[in-house]
């Protein structure tokens, strides 16, 4: 088992100058972070080189540098920015006019959201697969950036907004179908778009989508709902243990782009503790696994990913 002392990373060197790993346009929803130091990278980069089957978390941080907004950052965050929360399963589940609502908005923001494309974080561990340093990487995204980058060893934990499944029948259809079915539908609806959530919805007054139409499930005609967990839902208990397989096979844990706030996540971090694992966590602010951690390091997912080599 690998084992690593604890390091405080206090900056001991200038910091590295590099160039930004966000375009300028995306930069809104990244919180603000000074360049990681040298000293910081080199203790990254040794953590790296030390772990032979590599177990990594990603969470909405890896996002902001694609340009999806997250929920928690200070000052850039849905939570910061707006008093507006997430939908709550049991809402969704309970109230026609609440599904009415999150369709019409997922409707109108389905396109930006869909067109985001993978970062330079998502093809450094995408590379990582490539070069066998990654045993699993499990995300708590929805965007399917990691598969759009060609992470095959890869979970989806909160499911993808890629996907929509019936709530009656189980079956599995692609959004976009979806998306076209809503365009028949409501071939004269229209709405103006306010900002992007991080789910990929966006802000409508109540009295736009009055009049918009939601089929339901061509199989059965029950309830359609994005193929993601929900706010008050749980993780799959199967997927929740074939994860739990896999860090059982690995020999240390990477945190990216996570504050772990969701005990979706954070299980899996109280498990590496258990099996004595060690832990590393690059995040900008504070998560709740900082006292799980024997590497914390303060950085843009891009900008420190792109430097470390799966050796």
């Amino acid at each position: 088992m690998m084992r690593l002392p604890w390091r405080v990373l206090a900056p001991h060197t200038a910091p590295v100058r590099r160039a930004s790993s966000v375009p300028a346009g995306l930069m809104n929803f990244v919180p603000a972070c000074s360049t990681t130091d040298a000293h910081s990278l080199e203790l990254l980069q040794d953590f790296v080189t030390r772990a032979r089957r590599l177990f990594v978390i990603t969470g909405a941080g890896l996002s902001t540098e694609s340009g999806i907004p997250d929920y928690r950052s200070e000052g850039v965050g849905l939570y910061a920015r707006t008093d507006r929360r997430p939908m709550q399963y049991a809402e969704f589940v309970r109230s026609a006019k609440s599904r009415q609502r999150y369709w019409a908005r997922n409707f109108v923001g389905w396109p930006q959201f869909s067109s985001h494309q993978p970062n330079s974080a998502h093809k450094a561990l995408q590379r990582w697969e490539d070069r066998g340093k990654l045993h699993w990487l499990v995300t708590q995204n929805v965007d399917a950036l990691h598969s759009k980058a060609g992470q095959k060893r890869l979970t989806e934990l909160h499911g993808c907004a890629h996907r929509v499944t019936c709530l009656g029948c189980g079956a599995i259809s692609a959004r976009e179908e979806l998306q076209r079915r809503f365009i028949s539908l409501n071939p004269e609806w229209r709405a103006q778009a306010g900002a992007v959530a991080p789910d990929g919805d966006v802000f409508l007054e109540d009295e736009q989508v009055l009049h918009f139409r939601v089929p339901s499930c061509d199989d059965c005609g029950g309830i359609l709902k994005p193929e993601v967990t929900f706010f008050g839902d749980s993780v799959n208990k199967a997927t929740v243990q074939f994860v739990h397989e896999r860090l059982a096979e690995s020999d240390a844990v990477l945190v990216v782009g996570s504050s772990l706030q969701v005990y979706s996540g954070y299980r899996f971090l109280l498990a590496a503790r258990d099996r004595e694992m060690p832990v590393a966590i690059l995040n900008i602010g504070p998560t709740r696994a900082d006292h799980l951690a024997e590497l914390k390091v303060s950085g843009r997912c891009g900008e420190v990913l792109s430097v470390i080599q799966p050796l």
